[in-house]
């Protein structure tokens, strides 16, 4: 478990990766539309890109968040309230504060959400926070492990609601999930979580349920809860390091925002599944193959090679693995010994003992089956040994699998194996207190034969009281035994005798194991009444294992050596199992009380004793069925014939054969269980074998067809590619156009949505580029024009096109507004195109012809080189009246200037007025005079 060693200074709260592959578009702009743009967070979005193609991610993602969305660059800081997106054909690693880019190997196997997940875990820990939406593969399972262990938030999209499921069920299935959500809910999830505050649900929950532990101290507190988890779950956290504990507790508080530990008390006495998942994130199961390569290959040098040159082809290898989690060490080990077995041409018995005190684990273990992710540092030629592809899974060949088994154990209660040649406890011991440090690490010690070799994590070492141990590789960890330990059976929380609780071996034994402490007095009365008057007893499940002692049972009771084990059958005496095993067979099937006949049997104490056993049964919590097996010692001895007295030999022939019928009967009862027991397992074997290969058939089928669709997803990415080219090409043909036209121009879709807005409107509306997505009516505008939304509402649902000329509200421009409905072929998608061109000149131009029209003086207005381009109403008329009808000469578009010339006389010059009147006209023109004025006879027309 990586912790990091201080929190980092930062401008944010906390940093937020958001891991997607396939079909993530769609969940990141859900995500991101659902946002606040002012959490305090920064977002970094790590997705599966190829490197051959530019992405428009940040494009795309900017219109629906107000957020900054930023393409990182090597070495950008980080700031609050900014989404980062990773460029192609990059891994990106985080430092405090920073984004570091690396290239990406183009030939390996490129999993970019877990590094970047592993690496925001290890720098910022309980700040760093892993959303993983849709996407194909395994990619993030990993680092969703390395963020959970670090104390950090995990959320996951709902798989159901995905458009591919297999990221969120591969991290769902590795159990480090916080909450399974739809992608609008997840951000606020995450406000939930980095503002410490609940779901409305939480708080009536917590209102119903009440406080009843707000009194508490937070040391009473703290031992109730570990209490209650090992009366749930079957382990004494009370023995591991108390901050390790504390911060797993702590973890769940905030993630249940649970403020007090006296609250999350009381939420955990009110849901079991709280207390399960307690469990399992204080075990911490985090382990991965061939970690800390250095060391085992270390180990395969100077331990594994020697120790098989060593030993004879009968001999057997001995190996246990304490600790295991979900097994990868173990097949580590395993394909090390399989190796070397090959190298030297020797082939001794191998054995392993793979023992972890997670059932979950364990199962997870014996499977064999793990994400493809999961083996980046298993070589190539390993995983084509030892290793079979199962879809995106790596399957443990069964050449492998069947010199490893798996077994629940508990390293501080169960007793030891024994006589190992090897054992491994890698970053284990590190989450216990000193003292149960001790402990294991003797039960490990004793476990080793002499010569045997003990292996421990980096950051485990041997307690100042180990003896008999020499380093063989300090660095490693690596220690060889040179003299034995003697057993430490007294030191274990749990024994054989007196009314006490055994540790449970499976999850039916945790549910019925008893309070150990602040028992009420009425239990304690009703104990010593148990110890005073009952038999001695035992509660066995179904599985034939003991769950429960009472009473001074342990006379009764001769462990046999070997692997520890609660089956009846290896703990009661070698007279009484064939009995206890029929009687607890027929309770099991017929649910009645049964008694056997006294029958004889010597006692561990080496006394012998007359024993009538009964069973009866019992229901279970949940309505398990179990049995309850009594042993009544015979008081009333056999009657001692007389002296002299003549023995009856037919009658103690008789009564000797109808002993000898009642064990032969009570044999049969055991084989037959046994028998059928055998049946059901064959048949369940057999029945699973047909799945299997019912189920390889449909892979192969699978196979092929998912390699048939390959073949047509790159023909239709081909397509795809080229359709986009075509569209680029669009878009940008459709700006350049929107800019060149000068004319403001939005569009937006049926729910007034904006899709596209030209340069152009930003003079009207108050729009930036980050707006596309919003709704028009979010912004403020320019225009007497309060009608534009309902306009726009009317056009939508009557698909008829709105023209009106509508003005500014300083009146100082006029435009020509029109609404235009559009519909996108091939969809149901409707919207609207608003335009607005700018008539004020128009405007100016017939108020200013009006204005002259009203005056009775002749008036032409003329531009810079003297042509006509305005007359009025008199002008008009005089030009009519004086022989110009039709305004040919003296109309808009004549020179004036030229009129000044003489009639008939070509390039002749102008007469003393026009040459005068054409003289002053050229200079107000030109500027140098202000005013020109003549009066001048009208001679002709």
């Amino acid at each position: 478990m990586t912790q990091p060693n201080s929190t980092p200074a930062s401008s944010f709260t906390h940093l937020v990766c958001i891991g997607a592959s396939a079909g993530g578009l769609d969940a990141l702009e859900k995500f991101f539309q659902a946002c606040a743009p002012n959490t305090g967070a920064a977002f970094v979005v790590v997705q599966h890109l190829s490197p051959d193609h530019k992405s428009m991610m940040s494009n795309l993602l900017a219109r629906h968040t107000s957020m900054p969305v930023t393409t990182v660059e090597d070495e950008m800081a980080i700031e609050g309230n900014h989404v980062y997106l990773i460029p192609p054909g990059v891994v990106m690693h985080v430092t405090p504060g920073h984004l570091h880019l690396i290239p990406k190997n183009p030939h390996g196997l490129s999993l970019p959400i877990d590094i970047f997940f592993a690496s925001m875990a290890e720098v910022y820990g309980k700040q760093a926070v892993g959303i993983v939406l849709s996407g194909t593969g395994s990619d993030g399972t990993r680092g969703a492990q390395a963020i959970r262990s670090a104390g950090g938030l995990l959320l996951v999209q709902d798989p159901e609601l995905a458009k591919f499921d297999g990221m969120p069920r591969s991290v769902i299935a590795a159990g480090a999930v916080d909450a399974v959500l739809a992608t609008e809910e997840l951000p606020l999830r995450l406000v939930a979580h980095m503002t410490q505050q609940p779901y409305e649900q939480t708080r009536l929950d917590i209102a119903r349920t009440g406080f009843d532990h707000l009194h508490e101290s937070d040391e009473e507190a703290l031992t109730a809860i570990l209490r209650l988890v090992q009366q749930h779950c079957g382990i004494d956290f009370a023995e591991y390091k108390q901050p390790t504990v504390m911060r797993r507790i702590e973890r769940r508080m905030q993630v249940r925002h649970t403020p007090s530990i006296q609250q999350y008390h009381e939420l955990l006495d009110n849901d079991r599944s709280e207390v399960m998942t307690l469990r399992r994130d204080m075990l911490i199961p985090v382990t991965s193959f061939f970690r800390d390569t250095e060391a085992f290959q270390i180990l395969a040098d100077k331990v594994i090679a020697p120790m098989v040159q060593d030993k004879d082809p009968s001999d057997t290898i001995r190996v246990w693995i304490a600790g295991t989690a979900t097994g990868e060490e173990a097949y580590t080990v395993g394909m090390l010994f399989v190796e070397a077995f090959e190298r030297l041409r020797r082939w001794p018995n191998l054995k392993i003992f793979a023992t972890d005190v997670d059932q979950q684990c364990i199962e997870t273990a014996g499977m064999g089956q793990y994400p493809e992710t999961s083996a980046t540092e298993v070589s190539a030629e390993r995983r084509e040994r030892f290793f079979t592809q199962a879809g995106e899974r790596l399957v443990v060949k069964s050449e492998l699998r069947q010199f490893i088994v798996f077994a629940r154990h508990n390293l501080l209660v169960d007793p030891p194996f024994t006589k190992m040649d090897l054992v491994l406890c890698r970053n284990t011991l590190i989450y216990f207190k000193n003292v149960a440090q001790e402990r294991a690490l003797r039960s490990l010690h004793y476990a080793l034969v002499q010569g045997g070799v003990m292996m421990l994590g980096s950051s485990e070492s041997l307690s100042p009281n180990s003896e008999g141990l020499e380093p063989l590789s300090s660095k490693h960890k690596i220690f060889r035994c040179v003299s034995p330990v003697a057993p430490t059976i007294a030191d274990r929380s749990s024994g054989f005798g007196g009314l006490g609780t055994l540790a449970p071996r499976n999850t039916h034994i945790a549910r019925v194991r008893r309070r150990s402490h602040d028992v009420p007095v009425g239990d304690e009365g009703a104990a010593a009444l148990l110890q005073a008057f009952a038999p001695p007893s035992m509660l066995v499940n179904q599985q034939q294992e003991a769950v429960h002692l009472y009473g001074e049972v342990n006379m009764y009771l001769q462990p046999r050596q070997g692997a520890a084990s609660l089956e009846v059958n290896r703990l009661v005496p070698e007279g009484l199992m064939p009995v206890a095993s029929a009687l607890l067979y027929k309770v099991q099937r017929d649910r009645v009380r049964i008694e056997s006949d006294v029958v004889e049997t010597q006692l561990s104490t080496g006394e012998r004793q007359r024993v009538r056993l009964s069973a009866l049964p019992v229901n279970g919590p949940d309505d398990e069925p179990m049995a309850l097996l009594c042993f009544h010692r015979d008081l009333a001895a056999p009657p001692a014939a007389p002296v002299g007295e003549a023995i009856n030999v037919d009658a103690e022939t008789i009564a000797r054969i109808g002993t000898l019928e009642r064990e032969l009967a009570a044999t049969r009862e055991s084989l037959q269980a046994t028998i059928e027991e055998l049946e059901t397992s064959n048949e369940e074997l057999q029945a699973t074998n047909e799945e299997l290969m019912a189920s390889h058939e449909e892979l192969q089928s699978s196979n092929e067809e998912l390699q048939s669709v390959n073949e047509e997803m790159s023909t239709v990415n081909a397509e795809f590619q080229e359709k986009m080219l075509i569209l680029n090409r669009a878009n940008a043909d459709l700006d350049s156009m929107a800019k060149a036209a000068g004319v403001a121009t939005i569009f937006v879709d049926q729910e007034l949505h904006i899709t596209r807005f030209s340069p152009d409107a930003t003079s009207i509306f108050k729009l930036k580029e980050g707006d596309v997505g919003r709704r028009l009516d979010d912004f403020a505008h320019k225009l007497n024009y309060p009608e534009l939304m309902e306009d726009l509402a009317l056009t939508l649902r009557t698909e008829r096109m709105v023209e009106r000329e509508v003005q500014l509200l300083d009146k100082s421009r006029t435009y020509l507004l029109r609404i235009l409905p559009y519909l996108i072929p091939s969809t149901t998608m409707r919207g609207a195109v608003a335009t607005f061109v700018d008539v004020t000149a128009f405007h100016d131009a017939q108020r200013l012809q009006a204005i002259i029209d009203g005056l009775a003086e002749h008036i032409a207005v003329l531009d810079p080189t003297g042509t006509i381009v305005m007359v009025n109403a008199a002008w008009e008329r005089f030009a009519k009246a004086n022989g110009d009808a039709d305004l040919a000469m003296s109309g808009p578009g004549c020179n004036y200037l030229g009129a000044c010339k003489p009639l008939g006389v070509p390039g002749g010059e102008p007469t003393t007025n026009g040459g005068e009147a054409a003289r002053g006209i050229r200079q107000v023109l030109e500027g140098t005079l202000t005013q020109f004025s003549l009066e001048y006879p009208c001679h002709s027309p």
